[in-house]
């Protein structure tokens, strides 16, 4: 595939480690959360070292899970699942570089070791993002697919998306850190491969990533966080021009939701028991629901909540019966100042 063969000599001949990278867009400073932070102090320092992301896209209640890891490199995400997920559990990495995964292979004992697991409960696969069904990911099979940073590098996006919604199960979710645009990719930056490389040339711009969500039929989608993110080399700031670019994670389900917020006159209430978010659970960059205390919640948000594997940890009072218009939901301002990627929230 065209552009593929520009990024796997990037990230397998020209990067050595995360030292020679030139801008800050494939390892922003987002801060891991603190119990993640725990678990990658145990995570080999080569596999560290070589791991080139842009946030953590890796969400809770995981204990069990089959998930899927999009570009998963020298494996450090990979790891941090494997201990998530636990023994009864299963992480999948797919990786197209021969180099990075040779890295996380390379570790693969160590880390069932350190973590306690009596076999290997990750598996490294080379192979397309694009194509999961030529590595073997059945329809249906997987509770959630996470990529950090990785979607940006590949010329047929939508194709991307399109198989990550072909492989979750019905309720499963995709959870994932990318590099997004304030405006459209001119093609000579596009093209060139240290922008291309560097997670900047296959940036997505957030509206052509709104329409093309709405087209995978994903009507609602979720902001987590979002960082500016710094272009230290002054040659590739001046390639850059007036473009910005934003780190941003993003929460999606596969389920059928509104492309707007509906008010059904319904309550959240979150009972607790998610492990290391006990007293809280954060749903978005604007929901955040306090254990025993209800909340006012849109349509959306109750079937997000109800028909996913969060659903256990929560009670939602009242159904579709009857409709009130659209809930007051305000949109979350982005980096350009518009609505909000999602759909009005």
């Amino acid at each position: 595939m065209k552009g593929l063969e520009s990024v796997k000599e990037y990230y397998g001949k020209v990067l050595q480690s995360t030292k020679d990278l030139k801008t800050s867009a494939c390892c922003t400073a987002e801060s891991m959360p603190l119990h993640l932070r725990s678990i990658l102090s145990e995570v080999h320092e080569e596999v560290k070292d070589k791991f080139y992301g842009c946030g953590s896209p890796l969400p809770f209640a995981l204990e069990g899970k089959i998930v899927l890891d999009l570009g998963s490199g020298s494996g450090r995400d990979a790891f941090i699942l494997s201990k998530l997920v636990g023994p009864n559990g299963k992480v999948i990495g797919v990786d197209m570089t021969d180099e990075q995964i040779a890295v996380a292979k390379k570790h693969l004992d160590y880390h069932t070791q350190k973590f306690g697991h009596s076999k290997p409960n990750v598996e490294f696969i080379k192979g397309y993002i694009e194509d999961l069904e030529e590595v073997g990911i059945k329809t249906n099979s997987i509770d959630l697919v996470v990529s950090n940073c990785v979607i940006n590098l590949s010329p047929s996006k939508e194709r991307v998306f399109s198989e990550i919604f072909r492989v979750l199960k019905p309720g499963g979710e995709l959870y994932f850190s990318d590099v997004f645009s304030n405006r459209r990719m001119p093609k000579h930056l596009a093209e060139d491969h240290v922008m291309l490389g560097e997670c900047l040339g296959g940036a997505m711009y957030t509206e052509d990533f709104r329409r093309m969500m709405n087209k995978m039929g994903c009507a609602d989608y979720r902001m987590m966080n979002n960082s500016r993110i710094t272009l230290f080399n002054p040659e590739i700031e001046k390639m850059a021009g007036m473009m910005e670019f934003y780190s941003i994670t993003v929460r999606a389900f596969k389920m059928d939701l509104e492309d707007r917020c509906e008010d059904f006159g319904q309550m959240a209430i979150y009972k607790g028991g998610i492990k290391d978010s006990e007293q809280f659970f954060i749903l978005d960059d604007h929901h955040l629901f306090e254990k025993n205390k209800p909340m006012a919640v849109c349509g959306n948000t109750a079937n997000m909540l109800s028909q996913s594997r969060y659903g256990e940890y929560f009670t939602i009072h009242g159904d579709m019966t009857h409709h009130y218009g659209l809930f007051d939901c305000g949109p979350t301002p982005t980096m350009t100042g518009d609505s909000a990627p999602g759909a009005c929230c």
